[in-house]
C-alpha cells in the first residue's frame, strides 16, 4: 500500500517498516513507551555510519556543518563558496562524550554577533532513553570552542534530548529540548494520566556564558521528534513541534518565545487529528512568512498520510488548507524562506534508492517547481537548509559525503 493512500495506524506501522527496513534505516513510528529509541537507549553503537549533521552559514557567509566522522569524533568543516570546496575537517574535543548522530537527533551549530558560536549535541546517557543536552561555545567566530557543558539545570539522569537551538534578532541564545521530568514525577507519584513528555527550554544573553533557569514551555509533547524553530518578528524564536493532544492525537503544537521571559502559550497548529499511540520520529520544519509562517509536517489526515505544506497565522493557528508534497514517499522535510521565496527539501525511498528533491517557490508559497537533486542508494541523513540572506541551500549527507546544492536565488 502506497503511503498516499487511506490507512489506519497499523497498515501505515507496517509500510514504514517494510520501508525504512529495506532502506536499512531505523523504523520510525513504534509503540509510544517501547524501546523505541533504538540509537539513543545508550552509548550509540558502531555498527553503521552516524551521518546526521547540522549546518549554519556564519554571518561572513561561510557556510559550516557539525557531524560525527567514521571513528565518531565530532568534527566540523567550512566552505567559502556554498559547498563546492571544503576546509579540513576539524575535529572537537568533546570530553569523550557519546553524541548522538542519526535520524532526528542531529549535532547543531548556530552564530549570534560578536563572534559568537555555539554547537550542540545530546549524549545519550547509560540509562534507556535518557541523555543531556551538551554545548561546545566560541567567543571568535568558531576558530575555537570550549570543552562541552550541560546546558540545562536539571540534572537527573531522565530524558533531556533533541536538542533545538538558535541566535534570536536580538543576539539571545535560545535552547529548547524534549525533556520527561514531568512524566518522571507523575509517574512516581502513582499517576499514569501523563501523555508523552515536555518541552523545557533556556536563554542566555551572553552567548552561552551563563543562562536563566529552565523554562517549561508546554506539557505533552511527543518523546522522539525534532524541535523546529524559527525567527519570530517580535525579536524571538517560534517553535514548532509534534504535540499529544487528548487523547492521543499526535498533531502539532507552535509557541513564540521572546527573550528570556518565563511565560508562553501553545497553540495547536495543525488539525489532522492522526490518533496513533505511537512515536513517528518525524519533526516539522519552519520558516517566517509575510504575515505568518511556512510549515510542513508529517501525518495522516483524513485516511490519507503523507508530508504536507501549510501556512500559520503570526500566532501559530493554520490558515487555510495545507497541501500534500508532490512525493507520496517524502518523509522528513525542511523549509526555509527568503522575501517571497520558499524551499522546501525531503528525501523519499523508491523501492530502490533515496531521492534527494526540493519544491522551490518565487510566489510566497502559491506555486511551486519541483526539483531532482540527488539519488543514493546506502546510508544517508535528513536534508537540511541553510540560509544567509536571501541565498537558501539544501545539504544532504549520505555515506559518499555531503553534497549542497543552492536553490535561492
Amino acid at each position: 500500500m502506497r503511503p498516499g493512500r487511506a490507512m489506519g495506524r497499523r497498515a501505515l506501522c507496517a509500510w514504514t517498516g517494510a520501508l525504512l527496513l529495506a532502506a536499512g534505516v531505523p523504523v520510525p513510528a513504534q509503540p509510544a513507551g517501547a524501546a523505541d529509541h533504538k540509537g539513543h537507549a545508550g552509548p550509540m553503537g558502531r555498527h553503521k555510519p552516524q551521518l546526521a549533521i547540522g549546518a549554519a552559514f556564519s554571518p561572513s557567509g561561510e557556510l559550516w556543518i557539525v557531524g560525527l566522522d567514521e571513528q565518531a569524533r565530532l568534527f566540523t568543516r567550512s566552505s567559502a563558496d556554498a559547498g563546492r570546496s571544503w576546509s579540513a575537517p576539524r575535529v572537537l574535543d568533546t570530553a569523550g562524550d557519546t553524541v548522538a548522530a542519526e535520524g532526528e537527533s542531529s549535532p547543531k551549530i548556530a552564530f549570534g554577533p560578536e563572534g559568537r558560536a555555539v554547537i550542540t549535541y545530546t549524549q545519550p546517557l547509560d540509562k534507556p532513553y535518557t541523555g543531556r543536552i551538551r554545548m561546545l561555545r566560541s567567543a571568535d567566530g568558531g576558530r575555537s570552542f570550549s570543552a562541552p557543558f550541560t546546558v540545562h539545570r536539571d540534572q537527573q539522569v531522565i530524558t533531556h534530548r533533541f536538542d533545538a537551538v538558535a541566535f534570536d534578532a536580538k543576539g539571545t541564545l535560545h535552547t529548547l529540548w524534549i525533556d520527561k521530568r514531568d512524566a518522571e514525577a507523575s509517574r512516581a507519584a502513582g499517576r499514569k494520566d501523563y501523555r508523552g513528555a515536555a518541552i523545557y527550554r533556556n536563554a542566555s544573553t551572553d552567548g552561552g556564558v551563563t543562562f536563566g533557569p529552565d523554562m517549561k514551555v508546554a506539557d505533552h509533547s511527543c518523546e522522539c521528534c525534532r524541535i523546529a524553530l524559527a525567527p519570530a518578528p517580535e525579536g524571538g524564536v517560534a517553535a514548532l513541534w509534534r504535540h499529544v493532544f487528548a487523547p492521543n492525537q499526535r498533531d502539532h503544537a507552535f509557541a513564540a518565545i521572546v527573550g528570556t521571559a518565563q511565560r508562553t502559550q501553545a497553540v495547536r497548529a495543525t488539525q489532522d487529528g492522526w490518533a496513533i499511540d505511537a512515536c513517528p520520529h518525524h519533526g516539522p520544519g519552519l520558516a517566517p512568512a509575510a504575515q505568518g509562517y511556512h510549515a510542513v509536517w508529517f501525518g495522516e489526515r483524513a485516511g490519507v498520510a503523507g508530508v504536507r505544506y501549510g501556512r500559520l497565522t503570526a500566532d501559530g493557528t493554520p490558515q487555510g488548507e495545507p497541501r500534500l508534497l508532490p512525493d507520496a514517499q517524502a518523509e522528513h522535510a525542511d523549509v526555509r524562506s527568503a522575501g517571497r521565496h520558499v524551499a522546501i527539501t525531503w528525501r523519499g525511498f523508491d523501492g530502490e534508492a533515496f531521492r534527494w528533491r526540493a519544491w522551490v517557490s518565487a510566489d510566497e508559497g502559491r506555486s511551486f517547481s519541483l526539483r531532482e537533486l540527488g539519488r543514493s542508494g546506502g546510508e544517508s541523513d535528513q536534508p537540511r537548509l541553510a540560509q544567509h540572506g536571501q541565498r537558501i541551500v539544501a545539504l544532504w549527507r549520505t555515506a559518499e559525503g555531503v553534497q549542497v546544492e543552492t536553490l535561492v536565488p
